[in-house]
């Protein structure tokens, strides 16, 4: 076992791993983070992505102990310490870009990493190609795409 320690959400937290263990397997074991999703378990879903130091990952690939002294955050840390909505979540909300729900967390983390790298012309074709390694099997992307093309041009 290997004891990590970490910034989840706006807390830090210590606990101790087998070195081969998923990020995703303690977040959601460990923490009780069940906005991490789990699906395929290959990265080809990405149902399970957070940020690991503010940079989108699919935490099915990525082993616990690479946490170790950084900064991850969950959808369910996504908007920080209000009990606002981040941006992101309340234009999935308010363009229904949910369906049964089971990918939006994943989505939504992968769409803020876009978003917050600051260098996007939010067109529908770039934002397509930002969320590609995020699979939904219910909406067919449309409303998503919509929700994340207004917040791209409110932000601009």
């Amino acid at each position: 076992m290997t004891e990590i320690s970490f910034e989840l959400d706006g807390e830090q937290v210590t606990t101790n791993v087998d070195p081969k263990t998923p990020l995703r397997e303690v977040l959601r074991d460990e923490f009780g983070k069940k906005g991490v999703k789990s699906s395929c378990d290959s990265g080809r879903c990405g149902v399970c992505t957070v940020h690991l130091d503010g940079d989108a990952v699919k935490s099915c690939l990525v082993l616990a102990p690479k946490a170790d002294g950084r900064t991850v955050t969950t959808i369910e840390g996504l908007a920080g310490e209000t009990d606002d909505l981040h941006d992101v979540q309340q234009a999935f909300l308010d363009k229904f870009a949910t369906q049964c729900g089971y990918c939006i967390p994943g989505m939504i983390m992968t769409a803020v990493d876009y978003l917050e790298d600051g260098e996007y012309s939010g067109e529908r074709a770039e934002i397509e190609s930002a969320l590609k390694g995020n699979v939904c099997r219910c909406t067919g992307y449309e409303k998503i795409v919509d929700a994340v093309e207004e917040v791209a041009n409110s932000r601009s």
